[in-house]
C-alpha cells in the first residue's frame, strides 16, 4: 500500500542521511596490515545488522508472531499445523522484507560510496608500481598497499599506483553497490507478481480487503483504549473513592497503609482461572474484598 511505501521511503532516506553522517565523523581508515579488512567490515556489516534487528524489532508483526506461542491455549487453538505453519512463513517473509529496506539502503549507499570497501580490499589488490623497486617481498608490499587509503603516508613516487588501487577499488565497490539495488528491485517485483498471481482475491476485492484490515485496526485500538479506560477507572474508584474528571465530588476514600503496599512494588501478569489475568497490582487489589472503607467528606475539615 502507499503507507508502506511512504514509511520505507523515509527509512531510505534517513539511512542515506545517518550513513553519510556516520563515514563522515566516525570513519578513519587505520591503513595498517590486518586492521583495514576487519576495520572495513565492521563499518559495512555490523551497522546493518543493527539495522536489521532494529527493523524486526520495531514491527508489530514481529511480536504479534511470537508472543505467546509458548501458550497452553495457543497450543490448543493451533489445530492445521501445515496451515499454521504457511501462514507463519509467509508473516516473517513480509517482516523480513520490512525489516531489509533499512540495512540493504546502507549496504548499497556504503558500497556506491567506496571508503569502507577500499580501505578493507587496498591490501589485496594486484596491482604494479610505477617507478617503484619491483624486487620488494610480499610482506612489504602488503604494507604498502594498506597505507593506500591515507594519502599522507604514500610516498610522492607511489602516488600513480595509489591511484591505480583507488579507482580499481572504487569500481568494485561501486559495481557491487548498483549489482545489489537491481537484484532487490527485481527480487521485490517478483515477490509482488508471483503474490499477486496466486492470491485467491481479483485487484478490487483485494482492494476492499486491505481498506478492511487497515479500518477494523484503527477501530479496535480505539476501542481498547477505551475499554481499557473504563475498566481501569472501576478499579481507581474504588481506591480512591472517585475517577479523574468527576464533577461534584462529595466524598474521597482514605486507603490504608496495607493498602499502599498492596499496589506498590513489581509484579509479573497474575493468572487467576484458566481465562483471566490481573494486569496490575491495583487490579489484583480490586477483586478483593477491601476491609478499609474509611471515606472523607470534602466539606469536612481534614
Amino acid at each position: 500500500g502507499k503507507e508502506v511505501v511512504i514509511a520505507n521511503a523515509i527509512i531510505a532516506i534517513l539511512t542515506i542521511g545517518g550513513q553519510q553522517l556516520f563515514s563522515f565523523f566516525t570513519f578513519s581508515c587505520p591503513c595498517h596490515v590486518g586492521q583495514n579488512l576487519i576495520y572495513g567490515l565492521a563499518f559495512l556489516g555490523v551497522p546493518a545488522l543493527i539495522l536489521l534487528v532494529v527493523g524486526y524489532a520495531l514491527n508489530n508483526q514481529t511480536w504479534r508472531l511470537v508472543t505467546g506461542k509458548r501458550s497452553p491455549l495457543q497450543a490448543e487453538s493451533t489445530r492445521n499445523q501445515l496451515l499454521q505453519c504457511k501462514l507463519t512463513c509467509f508473516v516473517l517473509c513480509s517482516i523480513t522484507g520490512r525489516a531489509l529496506v533499512a540495512p540493504v539502503t546502507w549496504l548499497a549507499v556504503t558500497l556506491i560510496n567506496g571508503s569502507y570497501y577500499v580501505c578493507a580490499m587496498s591490501e589485496y589488490v594486484s596491482v604494479y608500481y610505477y617507478g617503484a623497486n619491483p624486487n620488494v617481498t610480499a610482506s612489504e608490499r602488503r604494507k604498502i598497499l594498506a597505507a593506500f587509503p591515507c594519502s599522507q603516508l604514500v610516498p610522492p613516487e607511489l602516488c600513480r599506483a595509489r591511484d591505480e588501487v583507488i579507482l580499481l577499488l572504487r569500481y568494485q565497490s561501486q559495481v557491487a553497490g548498483w549489482l545489489l539495488i537491481a537484484v532487490v528491485v527485481i527480487t521485490v517485483f517478483l515477490s509482488y507478481c508471483l503474490a499477486s498471481c496466486f492470491s485467491p482475491l481479483s485487484f478490487l476485492h483485494f482492494r476492499y480487503w486491505t481498506s478492511y484490515v487497515h479500518n477494523e485496526q484503527e477501530l479496535f485500538d480505539e476501542a481498547t483504549d477505551q475499554h481499557s479506560k473504563l475498566y481501569a477507572m472501576q478499579h481507581i474508584r474504588k481506591f480512591f473513592g472517585f475517577v479523574p474528571g468527576s464533577e461534584n465530588v462529595e466524598e474521597i476514600r482514605i486507603p490504608s497503609l496495607r493498602e499502599w503496599q498492596a499496589i506498590s512494588g513489581l509484579a509479573f501478569l497474575k493468572r487467576v482461572d484458566d481465562e483471566h489475568y490481573d494486569y496490575s497490582l491495583l487490579h489484583d487489589w480490586a477483586l478483593k474484598d477491601s476491609v478499609n472503607r474509611k471515606y472523607l467528606k470534602l466539606d469536612e475539615d481534614p
